[in-house]
């Protein structure tokens, strides 16, 4: 166990985040989970199944008395988001994330956390591992790949699940019941290039947007933080000509960029139009962050010549979608105040050998709204000359108050925590929504403790809110009946 999770109770709980801190779980690669989970199915005399896409189900018989209760999942992802600090050698295939508390918080050193989802597993193994707990027929259902296209999900087998109640531990609020989530899919951009010679006169120059927060593209796109790739984009727009030589920002599909580095080679004479540009655009964003990205930066500094860039057209045409592209939010939702309706996150950007490439995801819990938005975002580079398609759709998932899991919820948490719990829909993709499309009649209900800045390198773990929810869920399933 690492020193920062020594002490902590229900100690078995933060052993077994700690052992899974430990294990490389990049999405994609979730080997090494899998067979720390199926030992653990073996320690505790559970039994366990791998599907053919690799998720994992582990299965508890009930509590003694308890056996005529219904069967209820506990569900969580065995990936992680793996980002980390500008500079840093952490190799996220081999090595562990080392744990750091600080006060009631636990993060990592210069890298995710992995509480979204570890927690979730954590919890789960807890509870499949108490022999005290009250609880009838009890699953566990651990999917891969989550985070990059919510794969496991989608390739669930039916016939593996028993249960028709789930609870869904991939939540960051205590105290907020999710009964829905926007659906979602992605726009992925190819634009082939013409590579053109360099000449010796010209000055070649890197630009770097750096300093911003990130986070979840989902939970956090509201908070109006900064695009490192359209700052950087929105910094070279008005120059009159300029040729890119190198194009590389944003980490997952799923992440609000924080860094975008763009190479680019001009003429020495268009040097004090970029200089001048880029300074006035670094301080017209300074006051319209200052606020909800108050460390955002931009650098440039001269670099060495390179041999080839992209013809000056194609450059400012894709540069010119690039700023032109939709981001952020669309639409506030006007069903539950406060709620995002419909966003955008331009993720992903590339240059190679051959071209272009862009990755963006597009959320809403309408889906005709989620595929409008989509389609304006995929016109845009098709009138420069791109081809794109439509990746990963996945569904929404409709709320449903009335349902009997989310009462049993509701009572459970008043009678825990002495008020009644929020229930609202999340604009974060859930695998709820696919799983309950999967499995008929299939029930579900999302929460989870307190996660600030996910998917960035200030992921924060509430170490008492993760010892609030942990009693809370194993009261939950004691009433349910």
């Amino acid at each position: 166990m690492q020193d920062a999770v020594k002490g902590l109770t229900p100690e078995p709980l933060w052993r077994y985040f700690s052992e899974l801190s430990d294990i490389p779980r990049e999405s994609g690669n979730e080997e090494g989970v899998r067979r720390y989970l199926l030992a653990f199915a073996n320690q505790h005399h559970l039994h366990a199944e791998v599907d053919a896409i690799g998720n994992v189900i582990l299965r508890k018989k009930a509590y003694p008395g308890y056996e005529n209760r219904p069967s209820v999942a506990l569900q969580g992802h065995m990936d992680m988001v793996c980002v980390k600090q500008e500079g840093s050698t952490h190799d996220f295939a081999k090595d562990p994330i080392e744990l750091i508390r600080d006060n009631d918080m636990l993060k990592a050193n210069g890298t995710t956390l992995g509480g979204d989802n570890g927690i979730a597993i954590a919890i789960a193994l807890d509870i499949l591992s108490d022999p005290s707990c009250k609880h009838g027929p009890l699953e566990a259902i651990f999917t891969i790949s989550e985070e990059t296209g919510l794969t496991g999900a989608f390739h669930i087998e039916p016939e593996t699940v028993q249960s028709r109640l789930m609870i869904n531990l991939d939540s960051e609020e205590e105290g907020v019941l999710y009964i829905g989530c926007a659906g979602g899919i992605e726009v992925d951009v190819d634009m082939p290039v013409r590579w053109t010679e360099v000449q010796a006169s010209d000055k070649a120059f890197l630009l770097t947007a750096n300093g911003m927060l990130g986070g979840h593209s989902g939970g956090e796109i509201h908070k109006q933080r900064a695009n490192a790739i359209k700052v950087a984009s929105r910094a070279l727009y008005q120059l009159d000509s300029f040729r890119l030589f190198k194009a590389e920002g944003g980490t997952k599909r799923n992440v609000i960029p924080s860094t975008c580095t763009l190479g680019l080679v001009i003429s020495p004479d268009q040097e004090p139009a970029l200089r001048k540009q880029v300074e006035q655009t670094l301080a017209q964003l300074k006051g319209e962050y200052a606020l909800s990205d108050p460390n955002i930066n931009l650098q440039l500094v001269e670099t060495d010549l390179v041999k080839k860039a992209v013809d000056a057209d194609q450059s400012k045409r894709f540069l010119s979608s690039v700023y032109a592209a939709p981001h952020g939010v669309d639409a506030m939702s006007l069903t539950i105040p406060g709620i995002v309706e419909t966003s955008s996150n331009l993720a992903i950007l590339r240059l190679q050998e051959h071209g272009f490439t862009v990755i963006s995801s597009h959320r809403s819990s309408v889906l005709s709204a989620r595929d409008d938005v989509a389609r304006r975002f995929a016109a845009i580079f098709s009138l420069a000359g791109a081809n794109v398609r439509f990746e990963g759709a996945y569904p929404s998932w409709t709320p449903n108050p009335a349902s009997a899991l989310t009462g049993f919820c509701a009572k459970a948490y008043e009678e825990y925590a002495g008020k009644k719990p929020k229930i609202t829909a999340i604009h974060a993709g859930l695998e709820c929504g696919i799983i309950n499309s999967r499995i008929s009649g299939m029930d579900s209900v999302s929460y989870g403790p307190d996660m600030f800045d996910v998917h960035s390198v200030k992921e924060r773990l509430s170490i008492p809110s993760v010892q609030r929810i942990s009693a809370f869920t194993k009261h939950l399933l004691s009433i349910i009946v």
